[in-house]
């Protein structure tokens, strides 16, 4: 009974903790946006090549053997009669999502410069309008590899930093709260998003491995919490985003590069997507799971993740504000023990030198360091 009354008030505290941590602001409910791409109806009836189109919801695995067997001119059709479906196939070949990408987002800016150049919308609405066409055009820039583009709620991207085709070593970054279209790059606290962390650990990674080639992903492919509410509390989004996570990394292994699985790096809110996506990765899938500034994995320990990768963790004591959040799971609310701990089970990462919630991946940080050693499979380096 004093054990479940402990639990209790810590269930309590941690919504009043998180509510009033670090002058962050108790965000709203989000709308979740998730199963097929936006154009899977459309997908779904076109029989242009005189059979069905496999289901944007088969295996991934499906999905490249489909794409494989097609010619060339059957792939690029495809791209430019169903762009939002294409770009955002998890299986179908990099090259042709990027293609399928840009058309989608030249559509979209053409669109929202129409809505911005419209009189008979009121003024912030144009403005709004002007605002997503110089996003989008942003997004346009030569040299982009736009690997997710769903233009739907508050817009979910991702990019790729580096030829992944040709890259020995790999990762994908996975975001926690108040990221989407717009705050994926942007250029305060760029740390703290995942375009940031990917560009800083490529940089990383060419700096202790120069002339090896390599390629991150920065993937905000799911519903973020908004400030720190009862969506960052609960597992309510990281449920939703955890099978598109395990279907992009299934996608990447379905390619068959020449690489090694990839380690994936999942920065607060993100690690409790990871930890519920970790059942569904094995170890061809992602070599490794590394949690920074997390809240819980939804988990007891790392073995009772049942993940063929290795678990790796890490948080700044002394600096990031996520300690003072209790780690209990209660009726709902909160992700369970500290992934930190020594009775989690958990490799841990020194961090050294990162400041704050979000700094973890800045250049000189010994996190940053070490993440780039546990991309290139130097384990024995992370002391």
């Amino acid at each position: 009974m004093r054990r479940f009354k402990r639990t209790l008030v810590a269930a309590a505290v941690t919504t009043t903790v998180m509510a009033g941590t670090a002058g962050w602001a108790v965000g709203g409910e989000q709308t979740v946006v998730t199963g097929p791409p936006a154009g899977a109806a459309a997908w779904r009836a076109d029989h242009f090549l005189h059979r069905s189109l496999p289901d944007p919801a088969a295996a991934p695995e499906e999905i490249a053997r489909f794409f494989a067997a097609l010619p060339d001119a059957r792939r690029h059709e495809l791209a430019a009669r169903h762009p939002l479906v294409v770009g955002n196939l998890d299986g179908a070949p990099m090259a042709l999502r990027y293609e399928a990408n840009r058309l989608a987002l030249t559509a979209e800016r053409d669109r929202e410069r129409a809505r911005a150049a419209d009189r008979s919308l009121g003024a912030p609405e144009r403005r709004q309008a002007g605002e997503l066409a110089d996003r989008y055009a942003r997004l346009l820039e030569p040299g982009r590899r736009i690997l997710v583009f769903d233009p739907r709620g508050r817009g979910q991207i991702a990019e790729v930093y580096g030829d992944w085709t040709a890259a020995r070593h790999t990762a994908v970054v996975v975001p926690g709260s108040d990221i989407d279209l717009a705050s994926f790059d942007r250029t305060h606290d760029q740390y703290g998003t995942p375009a940031g962390m990917a560009r800083s650990l490529r940089a990383e990674l060419a700096r202790q491995a120069p002339g090896t080639p390599t390629a991150v992903i920065a993937w905000a492919g799911y519903t973020t919490p908004v400030g720190v509410g009862l969506d960052a509390a609960t597992g309510r989004l990281a449920e939703a985003g955890a099978p598109r996570l395990e279907r992009l990394l299934a996608g990447l292994s379905a390619l068959g590069t020449a690489a090694t699985p990839p380690a994936v790096f999942c920065h607060s809110y993100g690690s409790v997507v990871c930890g519920l996506a970790a059942p569904g990765i094995d170890g061809t899938e992602a070599a490794d799971l590394v949690v920074l500034g997390s809240p819980g994995m939804r988990a007891d320990s790392a073995a009772g993740l049942h993940t063929g990768a290795r678990v790796w963790a890490t948080r700044r004591n002394g600096a990031d504000w996520i300690r003072r959040v209790p780690n209990v799971r209660a009726f709902g609310l909160g992700h369970g023990d500290d992934p930190t701990s020594a009775a989690f089970g958990a490799r841990p990462v020194p961090s050294g030198g990162a400041h704050g919630h979000s700094a973890y991946f800045a250049p000189g940080t010994q996190s940053l360091r070490h993440f780039a050693e546990i991309t290139l499979g130097r384990y024995a380096a992370v002391r």
